[in-house]
């Protein structure tokens, strides 16, 4: 069996009925004040790539639970990686941004979900049916490879919408590692 193909096989499937909604989201983002990203487990891990490439595009982002983040207020975007949308530990978050006039984004497999309720914007990856259990494919991978490459795409439109260049954003990477 081709494993590669097997994989590139069902994230391209996904991502084919995925609403591309990378113009609401980024219009969010530049409207923002300060745009804070999260989430748990493997999603934690891509909302980090994510949170990553906008800071390189020149974004004042903050990742939930670090001890140098800021408070979050009106005005501010709030954007969680929640596969469920139910994330237990990530509800509180949810919450805190709402009642102090942040806006709220969630980007999930699932088109109605205790934060898609809550969200000002849905981002479903794939469509309620994309993802049954794949063998070699584990709890969740399609869902967060699939939303990893999803992200790397809007940082793609970003980069060619402002025309960002290479040595621009790496002049804003980390040179203290």
């Amino acid at each position: 069996m081709d494993h590669q193909k097997l994989i590139l096989d069902k994230l391209t499937n996904i991502l084919s009925v995925t609403d591309n909604k990378s113009k609401q989201l980024l219009d969010l983002i530049d409207k923002a004040g300060r745009t804070f990203i999260g989430g748990a487990g493997r999603s934690l891990l891509v909302s980090r790539f994510f949170a990553m490439r906008l800071m390189h595009s020149g974004y004042n982002i903050n990742m939930i639970g670090e001890v140098v983040t800021t408070a979050i207020k009106e005005g501010d975007l709030l954007i969680l990686v929640s596969g469920s949308g139910g994330t237990e530990t990530l509800l509180p978050f949810v919450k805190k941004a709402k009642s102090v006039g942040a806006k709220f984004v969630v980007i999930s497999m699932k088109k109605t979900s205790p934060m898609a309720d809550a969200a000002d914007l849905v981002i479903q990856i794939g469509q309620d049916d994309s993802f049954p259990l794949t063998k070699g494919m584990p709890m969740g991978s399609q869902f967060e490879l699939s939303a990893l490459i999803f992200l790397e795409a809007v940082i793609s439109e970003l980069i060619h919408e402002r025309g960002l260049t290479e040595e621009g954003m790496r002049a804003l990477h980390a040179n203290l590692e």
